[in-house]
């Protein structure tokens, strides 16, 4: 009988979709595995739940409450109380008992919720960024890059906690690896650039970015602009796209890594692409879009692995455009390419 792994993960246009697509990556790792694996999803607005059935995996959807007064934050996003949340999650680990592992990724879940569940399962695995709340895991990843990551969870998670801390262990699909191996050498002379601000986009810097690609007029430089299924503004910007010639539209694409392979540079959010870009050394010029962001994006600034413009309410299309205007100098962008390759440990695959 092939192990249980359960995965309790949202996506929603509030949200994004950055914890489904890690959570999918750990997904299709456990079952070449040999795991039988089952999400566990609420029925949020702008949700990509379709792409988890989509691609072979079993899943329950948690259904949609009204908006909760009392929850503030991130605890909002799950639109219920968290002890609510914990029943309606045990109700389904009990039609799959036994399970061996449950995953968790939701900045609004902590180690009450996980306490809750702790007697339906055999191992507790916390996918988090924040280091902000306790939580009762036996296994915890938070795969960015800290300056002071290696005790950014004292206090805030058992002593016997296994601890994967740092890009060497960022979930990476196959088809990183795969154009990784194909991927020329970088020459520094900008041919194509790449607009990813993240799934959802509540703040809009896609349409900064393409603003400023459009008043920069740049020769010989094609833009390929991604949007996610959850951006409110794709119909917008699709419009955008097609009044000019150099810039090419993308919605919801199964070929990230093809088209970061193929560019020279690009403009994007500090979320969990970040480690995709620099797994295959593509610079970007990077915006923070949410307060989570902030403290990465400066710490990897610092480290070369990217040029950091600062938060969403601050970047102007004026920035963006005199960012990528220094980029035309092939010295700078060489310089650029150098800095942000990162090595993730291929022993995570």
């Amino acid at each position: 009988m092939n192990d249980v792994v359960a995965i309790r993960v949202d996506s929603s246009e509030q949200i994004g979709s950055g914890h489904l697509m890690r959570c999918l990556t750990l997904a299709e790792r456990l079952r070449k595995d040999g795991a039988d694996v089952h999400f566990i999803s609420r029925d949020l607005a702008g949700s990509l739940n379709h792409l988890v059935r989509e691609q072979g995996f079993s899943l329950y959807i948690l259904p949609c409450h009204a908006d909760h007064p009392a929850l503030t934050g991130y605890t909002a996003w799950l639109t219920v109380p968290q002890e609510m949340d914990a029943e309606e999650t045990a109700a389904i680990l009990r039609q799959l008992f036994p399970v061996e592992r449950l995953v968790v990724d939701s900045y609004a879940l902590d180690a009450a919720w996980e306490q809750k569940l702790r007697p339906l399962v055999r191992e507790i695995f916390v996918i988090d960024d924040l280091a902000n709340r306790p939580h009762d895991c036996d296994v915890l990843l938070d795969q960015n890059f800290y300056r002071e990551m290696r005790h950014r969870y004292d206090g805030l998670v058992p002593p016997a906690c296994k601890l994967l801390l740092g890009p060497s262990h960022a979930l990476l699909r196959e088809e990183f690896y795969a154009a990784r191996e194909k991927i020329g050498v970088r020459d520094g002379v900008l041919r194509r650039i790449l607009v990813f601000y993240g799934g959802s986009d509540v703040t809009r810097e896609t349409e900064k970015a393409i603003r400023a690609l459009v008043h920069l007029q740049l020769p010989a430089v094609a833009v390929d602009v991604v949007v996610g299924g959850s951006n409110p503004r794709r119909t917008q910007i699709e419009e955008l796209c097609a009044a000019h010639d150099f810039l090419y539209y993308h919605c919801q694409v199964s070929n990230m890594a093809e088209l970061m392979a193929h560019a020279d540079l690009c403009l994007g959010a500090g979320g969990t692409t970040t480690w995709e870009r620099c797994f295959l050394g593509l610079p970007a010029i990077v915006t923070a879009v949410a307060e989570n962001q902030i403290q990465v994006c400066e710490d990897c600034a610092e480290a070369g692995y990217i040029r950091y413009l600062g938060r969403w309410d601050e970047v102007t299309v004026g920035d963006i455009a005199a960012a990528v205007q220094k980029c035309i100098m092939p010295q700078t962008l060489r310089e650029m390419q150098r800095s942000c390759r990162l090595d993730v440990n291929d022993c995570d695959r």
